[in-house]
């Protein structure tokens, strides 16, 4: 090809890349951030709504206990668990399970919070071994404290006793009065660590000229706290506080763990009532799912709309 042929070919060329430039940013513009939020969309509809649709879809069949499936079973299975008798003591203890263990929760971190934030000799190490029940698995902990729990081995009845709190060895995990304190006790335990962290930061944020400020205005540690630290921890407080209720309503490692529910289903909440029914009929431990779904939706739907999440404050 001659030089005089191959240069209006070139012009021509260079005059059409622009409108190609063009054309490629435009299909950009049209996808947005898509091409970045794609894997994670991906992953919520594989990990999440595919399994929420595989459970709505199961509680309407009829599974025999080996697992095949025998046809529809139409609303059968939620008639059949709405009757169950103990349906409804477990959804009291659901309900007293998850409002103890989250506000003494919150309650705990709010001080530890505070005191963390503070500089004392070995602040460091504190804060390193607050991690530790955060770091070892939930399910290990409880097993760990139904070991120390044991009526004719567990250290803590030898140790009450040789306090004289108690006169001889007790089932405490076996009498559903005493075993609710002990796996709440354990519950806060292992939920204090990531909600102390979140406050924490919180604190953290809050500017230290409002404090002084306030000093210099005569405001008393109490008072400063109460208006002036309080309010601007309000959003690390939501946090903590939303997902500690998600975590303690659908908690199953602490109570499996520690008494699997009994006896009969004395110390279970809905989770652990749902995995005690997946033993006789799957479709209606799958109903037992869905209910407890809904009771989460429901649950944090209505705490946002009381907290006005989405409302700034006039």
């Amino acid at each position: 090809m001659s030089l005089k042929s191959a240069a209006p070919q070139a012009r021509r060329a260079g005059r059409q890349t622009p409108g190609r430039d063009r054309a490629t940013r435009s299909r950009g513009v049209r996808l947005g951030p898509l091409p970045w939020i794609g894997p994670a969309l991906l992953l919520i509809v594989l990990v999440v709504l595919w399994p929420v649709y595989e459970m709505i879809r199961t509680s309407f069949l009829r599974i025999s206990t080996s697992g095949f499936v025998r046809g529809s079973a139409g609303l059968d299975k939620y008639r059949k668990l709405f009757d169950e008798p103990d349906l409804g003591r477990v959804l009291l203890h659901t309900v007293v399970w998850t409002l103890a263990v989250v506000g003494l929760t919150m309650l705990l971190a709010l001080a530890l919070a505070q005191l963390f934030d503070q500089r004392f000799p070995g602040r460091r190490f504190t804060r390193w071994a607050l991690i530790a029940p955060w770091a070892a698995s939930v399910l290990m902990t409880s097993i760990g404290f139904k070991w120390m729990l044991n009526q004719t081995s567990g250290v803590l009845n030898t140790l009450f006793h040789d306090l004289g709190l108690i006169d001889g060895p007790r089932d405490w995990l076996g009498d559903p009065g005493t075993a609710w304190p002990w796996m709440m006790l354990v519950a806060v335990f292992v939920s204090l660590p990531f909600t102390t962290y979140t406050l924490l930061a919180g604190l953290q944020t809050v500017p230290a000229e409002l404090h002084e400020a306030a000093r210099v205005d005569g405001a008393t540690a109490f008072q400063t706290y109460l208006r002036i630290t309080l309010p601007l921890l309000r959003p690390a407080f939501l946090v903590g506080l939303v997902i500690n209720l998600i975590n303690v309503f659908n908690s199953f490692p602490v109570i499996w763990g520690m008494t699997q529910g009994g006896p009969n289903s004395d110390t279970a909440t809905t989770t652990v009532f749902m995995y005690q029914l997946k033993n006789t009929d799957i479709a209606e431990s799958a109903a037992m799912s869905v209910v407890n779904f809904a009771l989460v939706v429901l649950m944090v739907l209505l705490f946002l709309r009381v907290s006005r999440w989405n409302q700034e404050e006039n």
